[in-house]
């Protein structure tokens, strides 16, 4: 008797031998968290990445880009990489670079093959990786998380529903969510795109640049929890104009003059996707 199966994992017996198909390997996992003065609850997101990832691949490491913290943020991180030698590591910046800057930092460490990043201000739930990891499939580049409801004051989210609209419509984005800081991507894409901003617009920029580039997204409601330690370095009046020029410079840049298109070659994206 011979049963013959073309499925990984499953079985091929020969009369009374059985020999198993080797499974693929699951792609390699970067989490990171890009962290400013977040001594409060920085320590708890690490520690939930790492049993996350676990559950996921067993090629994983969790980064933690400390921008320039002035609180207890560092002094943490040290004793994290004590604890978690293995998996864990710390990118400190001596000076704050900004968001943009974090976020760079981040991407420029990551050595695996996909790449989640979130805040370290613990508004979202790192667990909910996993569903973007399910998302995910052999024909998606990155998979960007949409907020359920934001758990915010009333001004945060008026401010955030403003700049939300304004900004779709200024740079053509079809994403549902473009302020949900939880993604999952394919490290290879920055083969194709280069980051630039240092401040806040780099999430715009980034978007941007994948669409353009022609890399297929899914999305994934996530859940939005009240900040429980620390205030939010962007909703302040100086802050939001300073962004506002930003803005206005990166649609000039991207939109109008359409920089980053200048000798891309065609089809760049297509060969960048590879089964998990």
């Amino acid at each position: 008797m011979v049963w013959l199966s073309p499925q990984p994992g499953r079985a091929l017996q020969f009369d009374r031998f059985v020999i198993m198909t080797a499974s693929p390997a699951p792609a390699s996992l970067t989490i990171f968290f890009p962290a400013y003065n977040d001594s409060g609850t920085i320590g708890s997101l690490v520690i939930r990445a790492l049993q996350v990832a676990e559950t996921l691949t067993p090629d994983y490491e969790v980064i933690v880009v400390n921008d320039g913290s002035q609180d207890d943020t560092a002094a943490i991180l040290d004793e994290l990489t004590r604890v978690y030698p293995t998996h864990f590591r710390v990118v400190h910046h001596v000076v704050n670079r900004g968001y943009g800057g974090a976020l760079r930092s981040g991407f420029e460490a990551a050595t695996k093959d996909l790449v989640f990043y979130t805040d370290g201000d613990a508004q979202y739930d790192p667990g909910e990786v996993t569903q973007l990891w399910q998302a995910l499939t052999d024909d998606v580049d990155w998979v960007n998380g949409w907020k359920i409801s934001r758990s915010d004051p009333l001004h945060r989210i008026i401010i955030g529903r403003l700049y939300h609209h304004t900004v779709k419509t200024l740079f053509g984005l079809t994403v549902r969510d473009v302020d949900c800081d939880f993604r999952l991507m394919r490290r290879r894409i920055f083969d194709t795109v280069r980051l630039e901003k240092n401040s806040g617009v780099i999430c715009l920029e980034m978007m941007k640049k994948f669409k353009d580039a022609g890399f297929t997204v899914a999305e994934v409601p996530v859940h939005h929890y009240h900040r429980t330690h620390g205030t939010s370095q962007f909703f302040n009046f100086p802050r939001i104009a300073r962004t506002g020029v930003d803005v206005l410079k990166l649609w000039w840049a991207l939109v109008v003059r359409r920089e980053h298109r200048r000798g891309r070659p065609a089809g760049a994206a297509r060969s960048l996707r590879e089964p998990r």
